[in-house]
């Protein structure tokens, strides 16, 4: 089968609640689906909508699980590798924005997601 592969101007415009994709370690996922199951909130989602997540996602340390889950959502993978604007982008020396409103929101995420699979 086939990989298929979208450029990062191309998934930049899935940035909507409706149509939603993230790209972590190089892969593309459509996570349009599972923000109202997301137990960080849609919001911690929907700031990294069209971007390369992989930061913000390994910053809150999301465990083994968590990343099976997204395999499930995973629809390609990023052409070409990713563009030295969204690297730069993504290290936030331009915004001047925190991200601890980010990394609150997905460590109340991961602490749900625990939660719920130590109570099984």
């Amino acid at each position: 089968m086939s990989v298929k592969s979208y450029t990062f101007d191309e998934i930049a415009q899935h940035n909507t609640r409706e149509d939603l994709w993230i790209v972590y370690n190089g892969e593309v996922f459509d996570c349009s689906e599972y923000l109202d199951e997301h137990p960080g909130g849609e919001e911690v989602i929907m700031e990294c909508g069209g971007t390369d997540s992989t930061e913000p996602f390994d910053d809150i340390g999301h465990s083994e699980d968590a990343k099976e889950m997204l395999e499930g959502m995973k629809i390609g993978v990023v052409a070409g590798g990713i563009p030295k604007r969204a690297a730069a982008a993504s290290s936030g020396s331009s915004s001047g924005g925190s991200s601890l409103p980010l990394v609150a929101g997905v460590g109340i995420a991961l602490a749900a997601v625990a939660y719920f699979i130590l109570k099984k």
